[in-house]
């Protein structure tokens, strides 16, 4: 899976912020949440809509950006 079958960059969405494809959650959002001791089965439960590959993208995104 690549980050970027997931993960979208449109400007007309959270003024260009990368976010989940067909939401308006930020990979920043999900990121923080994570880094917030959340679990990734807390985020499936409040965000409906979000699946196992949108956390794994979000995450495999913020690698990559960090890694440059």
């Amino acid at each position: 899976m690549h980050w970027q079958d997931r993960i979208v960059i449109d400007p007309d969405i959270l003024v260009g912020k990368p976010v989940i494809r067909g939401s308006r959650l930020s990979v920043e959002f999900i990121v923080g949440l994570l880094a917030s001791e959340w679990t990734e089965a807390d985020i499936i439960a409040n965000y409906l809509g979000v699946t196992h590959e949108d956390v794994l993208a979000c995450s495999a995104y913020a690698e990559t950006k960090l890694s440059h």
